[in-house]
């Protein structure tokens, strides 16, 4: 452990340096791959430094006890000690989590793909619920969002939107909603006052950089149409909606949410190549039969992984066992938790695996 704790110290540094380099400060998109990267490491830095301060304090509280003959000094040593040997303890425990493997991906920007299910309007409303609240925890944790694509339907919410979260490891929090959510409630529209249960899947996907994924561009059929939805007089009345099929694997992805033709297309292409991504991952774990199939990270999208429990005021993740009694609060974007616990389940779940 303590060889991979001084290695990583040594790429901390490393990369402190690389982030004064002139020919990297002059290259935005350099400078913030290097940035990320340091970034992903602070933690571990942090935590080891309080682990060599701890280990210091242990050494000269030993050497007190050693040469020492004042008993209050002596009382004080053995209490700092006894304190100090604990923290030790801890600390260890914490920097195995922080050195376990980590999916490169973690560091990404995501995009996120949020579709009703099951349930008819209720779904589609849902689906708008879940949009509110990821874009209200992103603000939370000063993410940007940009809708790349949507489908708004009539009695609000959507069939359908597509936006990506740019920040500081979106990826790795955010890819513990992929997976089917439901919702338990009585609808506006039900007269009755019965309950309905209504279902919305989330994919969560790392955004795609140009060399992990290469597409011949005689592959993509690309459409250019008018747009159908809302958006201003020139929507509707220029071919700016995009349509982009990528002939190989038959994937299609449309948008239509811009004005400018170009911006849609930037927008499809940003999509259609997040999702060859994700597939090209899939692929090669599949082959390698290397795939970690734990309860927690699963990204099976036909598993319904969480449950919104209107009447009750509940939430419950499935994978974990996990039942909060403040659904409103959630759904307002306070998310951190439930995706805290369910990284600190994946964490434990990879160290038992690592031994």
């Amino acid at each position: 452990m303590f060889e991979q704790l001084e290695k990583t110290q040594e790429r901390y540094d490393q990369l402190c340096n690389m982030l004064m380099e002139p020919e990297i400060t002059q290259d935005p998109k350099r400078f913030m791959g290097v940035a990320k990267e340091r970034s992903g490491l602070e933690k571990t830095i942090a935590k080891y430094q309080e682990y060599r301060e701890t280990l210091k304090t242990i050494k000269e509280d030993e050497s007190v006890l050693a040469d020492e003959t004042d008993p209050e000094l002596i009382e004080l040593a053995e209490q700092e000690l006894e304190e100090m040997t604990g923290r030790r303890e801890k600390i260890e425990e914490e920097l195995k989590i922080l050195l376990l493997p980590t999916d490169p991906n973690d560091v990404k920007n995501a995009i996120i793909e949020v579709r009703a299910g099951a349930g008819g309007d209720e779904a589609g409303i849902f689906a708008g619920d879940l949009f509110r609240m990821y874009t209200r925890f992103a603000e939370t944790m000063k993410w940007q969002i940009d809708i790349l694509s949507s489908s708004p339907q009539g009695v609000g919410g959507f069939k359908e939107i597509i936006f990506m979260l740019n920040g500081d490891e979106v990826y790795g929090l955010m890819k513990y909603e992929s997976g089917v959510h439901r919702v338990q409630r009585v609808p506006k529209t039900e007269a009755s006052g019965r309950i309905h249960t209504s279902a919305a899947s989330v994919a969560v996907l790392p955004e795609a950089a140009d060399v992990e994924v290469q597409v011949d561009q005689n592959e993509l059929k690309i459409d250019v149409f008018r747009s159908s939805g809302p958006g201003g007089q020139s929507v509707n009345t220029t071919d700016s909606a995009v349509r982009i099929t990528h002939l190989p694997t038959g994937m299609v992805v449309t948008c239509q949410d811009e004005k400018s033709q170009h911006k849609n297309r930037a927008k499809a292409l940003k999509v259609l190549y997040a999702r060859l991504l994700e597939q090209k991952q899939r692929e090669e774990q599949e082959k390698l039969a290397e795939s970690r199939r734990s309860m927690v990270s699963t990204g099976d999208r036909s598993a319904k992984i969480r449950t919104y429990n209107f009447p009750q005021g509940r939430l419950t993740d499935h994978r974990i066992g996990l039942t909060l009694y403040r659904l409103e609060e959630v759904l307002s974007g306070d998310l951190i938790e439930v995706i805290e616990k369910l990284r600190t389940a994946d964490q434990t779940e990879i160290l038992k695996k690592v031994g």
